[in-house]
């Protein structure tokens, strides 16, 4: 018995761009590649093995045979093809997948050689080629119709029958019951064995209980019902002393490879149904201005954000990449440390003054120096940390309203409606930067503070636009680390995202589970379909 806070929004993987989606869609879905847990290195999954032409640029797949579908149908090169050209290459579906798999303007060309082999042949060299093709692969013969009927957009929906949903993944949906729970149950077509040639997966069932935020997660654990809780910093004195006696066993894996920022809307454009800006102009001028971000970075108190929130457990975060990053993380960015007088400086270097003296700046033209400042309803920790932020900005003189929004109804301003003002939010994050091309590139799906601009609105925009259009075809590592380092100083420098902390996972879990091998890059589950339940326990 696992959790979640947050019901799915979708569960169709192409359209996904919230973990909600992704928690469900990664039991059902696969790729070509996996990464190893441990090592980080590319392996087959889906694909046998694979060819490469000297000049880098045209990639053989060869299938492995007997892999089907959940429904039984045999898994062919066509799915992998229809996957890519008919879905992510397709210009009317909101594909972030398409920001990645595209260089410059120009897509991969994918086509089928026989029924167990694909052929990519790249319009340039693509370092991270292998490690993307972990792209989860849609089956043909379930959604072709749809596609064709312009409806794939709104297919697999959360009102879907779970029944409907097919993938190659170790386990299938079903049962979704809204704000209560999803069920997945053994997929028993699946193509995995052991070495012992057992078929896998060994768990008949996984349950995921919704449940409204962590303070009720961590009841759950506590009363035995949930088999494993991701441990907030506060949490730790509670849960480790109880580890000897107990039964669970608690995990540190070091820093979290994701981040946590605050951020503002700098979306120049109208609603198109009313006319109105997404953002009122004097405010819009407020966050297009690097100074103001730079004040506002200056006023995030982190190591008291560690202290309070994460009890000590946590690191200050000052670039998209942190250190679980490896290789392609630059420490040598810029730091804002926590100062509030540095703060006030360059708010009143750039016109704001508390003219009427009622507490509260004014920008030149006598603006109340006021917005909204949402994060995700159910996150108690990221709550915490907006709280703390609030009561700094506030002491600045920023009258900061703020409010905790269901993360799905968030997710639908950030990617929609546009109507939002500051969000404190976090990503995933990972070990290779080009997969993060769809939040960095100006054009992107995810490009958060303006997404999807026709140019670069700014010269550091466009300079980033560059560096990942270089880094993806540059094979040398070296010489592709100079290219991300310089793109992480930019985003320090810029402030379009304002990084908070990492946090450290730590995991309590269960020691009813065999063949368990936490790695801090898979984490805890990622050989789920390897794990068993040990004699004796339920």
């Amino acid at each position: 018995m696992l959790s979640t806070t947050s019901d799915p929004r979708s569960f169709n993987d192409i359209i996904a761009k919230e973990t909600s989606t992704t928690l469900v869609t990664g039991h059902i879905f696969e790729g070509l590649t996996t990464t190893n847990a441990f090592t980080t290195k590319v392996e087959p999954h889906l694909a046998e093995r694979w060819e490469v032409s000297p000049d880098g640029l045209v990639w053989t797949f060869y299938l492995k045979e007997g892999v089907v579908w959940n429904d039984g149908r045999p898994l062919t090169a066509d799915d992998v093809v229809f996957t890519f050209n008919d879905l992510i290459y397709n210009p009317d579906i909101p594909s972030s997948a398409r920001d990645i798999f595209t260089i410059d303007g120009k897509i991969f060309k994918v086509e089928k050689m026989d029924d167990h082999t694909v052929r990519f042949t790249l319009p340039v060299k693509f370092a991270p080629f292998l490690r993307g093709m972990s792209q989860p692969i849609l089956p043909q013969h379930k959604l072709k119709k749809a596609v064709e009927d312009g409806r794939f957009n709104f297919t697999w929906g959360i009102d879907t029958a779970p029944e409907k949903i097919v993938g190659t993944g170790p386990f299938r949906l079903t049962r979704y019951d809204p704000g209560q729970r999803l069920i997945f149950e053994r997929n028993p077509f699946y193509w995995k064995k052991s070495e012992e040639g057992d078929s896998l997966p060994y768990l008949d069932q996984i349950v995921y209980l919704i449940v409204q935020n962590a303070d009720v997660e961590l009841l759950k654990f506590m009363e035995g019902t949930l088999d494993s809780y991701s441990v907030r910093g506060m949490d730790y004195p509670l849960l480790k002393p109880l580890e000897k006696d107990g039964d669970f066993t608690v995990y540190d894996l070091g820093p979290d490879m994701g981040s946590q920022f605050i951020f503002f809307n700098q979306n120049p454009g109208k609603n198109p149904n009313t006319g109105k800006p997404f953002v009122e102009p004097h405010k819009l001028a407020w966050f297009r201005n690097a100074a103001f971000r730079r004040a506002v970075a200056h006023a995030i108190d982190k190591d008291k954000i560690i202290e309070i929130v994460n009890n000590n457990l946590g690191y200050p975060q000052h670039s998209p990449m942190g250190p679980a990053a490896g290789f392609f993380h630059n420490p040598h960015v810029v730091h804002y440390d926590y100062d509030l007088e540095k703060a006030r400086e360059i708010l009143r270097g750039t016109g704001f003054m508390d003219k009427d003296k009622d507490g509260f700046l004014e920008d030149e033209k006598g603006n109340l120096l006021e917005f909204s400042f949402y994060t995700n309803a159910g996150n108690t920790e990221r709550m915490d940390i907006a709280a703390i932020i609030r009561q700094d900005l506030e002491g600045l003189g920023m009258k900061v309203n703020f409010r905790a929004l269901e993360f799905n109804t968030l997710v639908s301003r950030l990617t929609s409606t546009f109507e939002w003002e500051a969000v404190l939010l976090g990503l995933t994050g990972g070990i290779e930067p080009h997969f993060g091309k769809n939040v960095w590139m100006s054009s992107g799906q995810l490009h958060m503070w303006y997404p999807r601009q026709e140019s670069p609105a700014t010269e550091w925009e466009k300079r980033i636009d560059e560096i990942f259009i270089q880094g993806v075809q540059e094979l040398d590592e070296k010489k592709r680390k100079q290219l991300y380092d310089e793109y992480q100083l930019i985003v320090s420098e810029q402030l379009p995202l304002i990084y908070t902390i990492l946090g450290v996972k730590i995991y309590a879990v269960r020691n009813k589970f065999g063949n368990l091998k936490p790695a801090p890059y898979g984490e805890i589950f990622h050989n789920l379909e390897e794990i068993y339940i040990k004699e004796g326990y339920k």
